[in-house]
């Protein structure tokens, strides 16, 4: 992770202000893929990869809002800021700023300054951790400090109502409620969850297969359509089945000849899948690491076989993952199509497991990917106070 005191300088030379400075990190899902939008369960991790923001009042009327990523500065009105948004990277912090003038707050002048290690598209939720830090960053000029669920929530309505993304609330709420050397695993109907240890002697290796298929004919929308229609058929024999969060193996032997045969694939993934991942939690809490390699490995298979949201090369990465020494479990994280693998692995193990895996993903594929160690870390927090407070 970045050290704070670069930012710190960096924000003081630019804007003579000494500020107070937010860390908010990227995630890992370990496992629970699809399940959100059905309200079921979803199991990530914070990761040591985070946004940094760096805060200072003004008293000239402006927000300015600096990216060190970017090299970039932009200034706004305080009293006239965006209405919409405008497909910049600016977009996550103003959609911040725009949700708190919704919840009533007056949002007074600021300089703020972003630094960030999260990589940027590699589906480890950089834009969350944008936006969590700029919130936490805002309201501490606002002496409000609302819990990290809510945080969660305001920090997912800038993404869907301002920037425009139909994000489900998972890498918000692991950014702001992220817990070191744990897990965490969300209900996402009621927003509960429950913390699961991971081993120290545990490592998270994260291996980006550099590859994002073009997803055509809305590959996304599809799949999600092919869910709720299996879960609408069970519904009309079982009422009470509004997702497939409520539906069970059971039903799909009785009812699955009634949906079309992707639904009734699609909704064999999300129901198992729910299983898996509070199965997961479950050998997480009592230390069974081979259970839990075998749900991953299981959790693979199903997203790759029945919710057909892998692709080759992801599916040759955790080929070769599991040949290799240490590994506890391997499967393909995140939205599918390509992107990352998440490997568990003993952390003794580790070094040698990313510079293996690395060689013959290449030597397989002529892909060079990257391929980083980490450990999972706590969620959003302050990192240092103003001098002049």
């Amino acid at each position: 992770m970045h050290d704070p005191e670069q930012l710190r300088s960096l924000h003081v030379s630019r804007f003579h202000s000494e500020p107070e400075i937010f860390a908010a990190p990227g995630r890992v899902n370990l496992i629970g893929e699809h399940t959100d939008y059905a309200e079921g369960f979803v199991m990530p991790a914070a990761i040591d990869f985070a946004t940094l923001a760096a805060i200072s009042p003004r008293t000239d009327g402006k927000i300015v809002i600096y990216s060190e990523n970017f090299k970039e500065e932009r200034t706004f009105d305080a009293a006239a800021l965006p209405a919409e948004a405008s497909e910049h990277w600016s977009d996550y912090p103003l959609g911040v700023i725009a949700i708190l003038v919704g919840e009533g707050h007056k949002i007074p002048a600021f300089s703020l300054s972003l630094l960030g290690d999260v990589p940027l598209g590699s589906g480890l939720s950089s834009s969350a951790a944008i936006e969590v830090a700029t919130e936490l960053a805002v309201t501490s000029l606002l002496k409000v400090n609302y819990p990290g669920p809510k945080v969660a929530r305001l920090c997912q309505r800038a993404e869907n109502e301002f920037v425009g993304s139909s994000c489900g609330i998972m890498d918000q709420f692991i950014s702001a409620n992220g817990q070191e050397n744990h897990a965490l695993l969300l209900d996402c109907r009621d927003l509960s969850f429950k913390l699961a240890p991971i081993p120290a002697n545990v490592a998270l290796v994260i291996a980006n297969t550099m590859v994002k298929h073009a997803v055509t004919g809305g590959e996304y929308t599809s799949r999600r359509a092919e869910v709720e229609e299996a879960a609408s058929v069970i519904a009309r024999h079982r009422p009470e089945v509004r997702f497939l969060r409520d539906a069970t193996v059971d039903d799909l032997k009785k009812w699955g000849s009634e949906m079309s045969p992707n639904a009734l694939k699609r909704a064999r993934h999300v129901i198992t899948e729910n299983t898996r991942t509070v199965a997961a939690a479950e050998a997480l809490i009592h230390h069974d690491l081979k259970e839990l390699g075998r749900l991953m490995a299981e959790a693979h298979e199903s997203y790759s076989k029945d919710f057909e949201a892998s692709c080759s090369e992801a599916d040759t990465m955790v080929m070769l993952a599991n040949k290799l020494p240490g590994l506890i479990g391997a499967r393909l994280t995140g939205g599918g199509f390509g992107g990352c693998t998440i490997n568990l692995v003993e952390q003794k193990e580790a070094k040698k497991f990313a510079e293996a895996l690395g060689a013959s993903y290449a030597d397989a594929t002529g892909i060079t990917p990257q391929i980083h160690i980490c450990h999972a870390s706590s969620g959003a927090h302050k990192v240092i106070a103003s001098l002049s407070h």
